[in-house]
């Protein structure tokens, strides 16, 4: 919103945005409340004088023609109205009580029916503001004219002390509003402060993850901050490991090669320069394969992978790598589309699955992408010469390699096998079309690391 600072604190923000609003509202309801009384006491006086009329036409009209000149001139209608009242009968005129004699026989003169309303008539001893209803009708060849009035200033005292005792109750109402607002902006944000307080434990060490016990609200920024942590503890095991089995595999070569160089006693022949320079070659082999599965991760973790985009860059390295291989990519998804798997980890079982296809393949490796809604599919097929059946289910399992002339350690499936596993997912070894090795990565579009 342009009138918040995004920088605020949550709680100010609030009280900034509810405190006038709730202000606001209950002046609204204040003001509607009157307009709602005032319409309601109108209406009840004017249900009030039409029905007093319409008595009165009654009385009028079931007495005879010499009765109703008695019944106007009598006390009978001052004993039963409730309200002023004026009759025209002709040209006599009768009106009770005297008080409001100056005020009603006028609206007498016109033999029109409706409502009137007269404020502040001028006189100082006339009544400030009334309501009447006049009504004109016929007896026995007579024009009768009826007035009834009702005194508005006793009412409208009466609608003001109600409005303000409204007044009062709502202000009182408002501000237990306020202080509701208050206690349930800071009720909502403890969770907050022990947010706050984890990220604190987890910065000093005091803990390693944070508490998964939080609203709703928080529960994704929780969810993707332990899944960082898990994902950054990871990587650092998964670099352990690279460094153990590297410094594993070069320690050896190198112990050997030392031996031989620390031996005076012995001459360095061909066959033995030529066994020191393989040495050498393996070792140098080594470092540029962990080279090359470094190159293969993504610059930044924590986002949406681009399967497509992604798959185009390893497999353009991948040819500038083989020159002599051709690599294909197959898939019915958009560049656009994105897989909720960290960029670095859909990388490493890219670029290990292709660089492994690369190494074994004659001539074509091909990559398949495809999205069932509920499985995220990779595969990955060369034409190679394969592998035995019985040796299928011991691929992927770290250290293990079918061929030893092949330069690596047996590591790349292995690290598949772990990022596919940790995002709930299975890796399954086949015999392709062509002969060669299939490798499928199956991950449930609904599971996360």
């Amino acid at each position: 919103m342009p009138w918040t600072n995004p920088r605020s604190s949550i709680r100010k923000s609030l009280l900034t945005l509810l405190l006038p609003a709730a202000i606001a509202l209950m002046v609204a309801a204040w003001i509607v409340h009157g307009l709602l009384l005032e319409r309601m006491a109108r209406g009840f006086v004017e249900n009030r004088l039409q029905d007093e009329v319409a008595f009165l036409e009654h009385q009028l009209r079931q007495s005879g023609p010499e009765e109703i000149r008695g019944i106007a001139e009598g006390d009978y209608f001052e004993e039963v109205f409730h309200h002023a009242f004026a009759l025209r009968i002709g040209n006599q005129i009768h009106s009770s009580p005297e008080l409001w004699t100056p005020m009603l026989e006028p609206l007498l003169a016109e033999a029109r029916s409706g409502f009137v309303r007269k404020t502040n008539p001028g006189t100082e001893t006339a009544i400030a503001d009334f309501l009447a209803f006049r009504k004109a009708l016929t007896l026995d060849d007579e024009t009768v004219v009826i007035v009834v009035a009702e005194d508005l200033s006793t009412l409208q005292h009466s609608q003001q002390e109600l409005h303000l005792w409204t007044a009062v109750v709502s202000g009182i109402l408002l501000v237990l509003l306020l202080l509701a607002i208050w206690l349930a902006i800071r009720l909502s944000l403890r969770s907050v402060g022990r947010l706050q307080q984890g990220l604190k434990s987890l910065q000093t060490g005091a803990s390693n993850r944070l508490d998964m016990e939080a609203p709703a609200e928080f529960q994704p920024l929780i969810s993707q901050l332990n899944q960082l942590l898990d994902t950054l503890d990871q990587r650092l095991a998964r670099s352990r490991d690279a460094l153990a089995n590297l410094s594993h595999s070069v320690k050896t070569p190198v112990a050997a090669i030392r031996q031989v160089l620390e031996d005076d006693t012995r001459t360095l022949d061909p066959g033995m320069r030529q066994q020191l320079a393989q040495r050498l070659s393996d070792i140098d082999r080594q470092l540029e394969s962990e080279m090359r599965r470094s190159r293969f991760a993504g610059p930044q973790a924590g986002m949406a992978a681009q399967p497509v985009n992604q798959s185009r860059d390893l497999l353009w390295m991948l040819g500038r790598l083989h020159p002599d291989k051709n690599f294909e990519l197959e898939t019915k998804l958009s560049p656009d589309t994105r897989w909720p798997i960290e960029e670095h980890d859909l990388n490493e079982i890219l670029g290990n699955l292709l660089d492994n296809a690369g190494k074994w393949s004659r001539r074509s490796s091909v990559l398949f992408l495809s999205d069932t809604g509920d499985q995220l599919i990779v595969t990955v097929e060369d034409d190679g010469p394969g592998a035995d059946t019985d040796e299928l289910s011991t691929l992927g399992n770290r250290g293990v390699r079918l061929d030893e002339q092949t330069p690596g350690h047996g590591l790349g499936l292995a690290i598949v096998r772990e990022i596919t596993e940790r995002y709930g997912g299975s890796l399954v070894f086949g015999i392709a079309a062509t002969g060669g090795l299939t490798v499928k990565v199956r991950i449930p579009t609904g599971n996360r690391p």
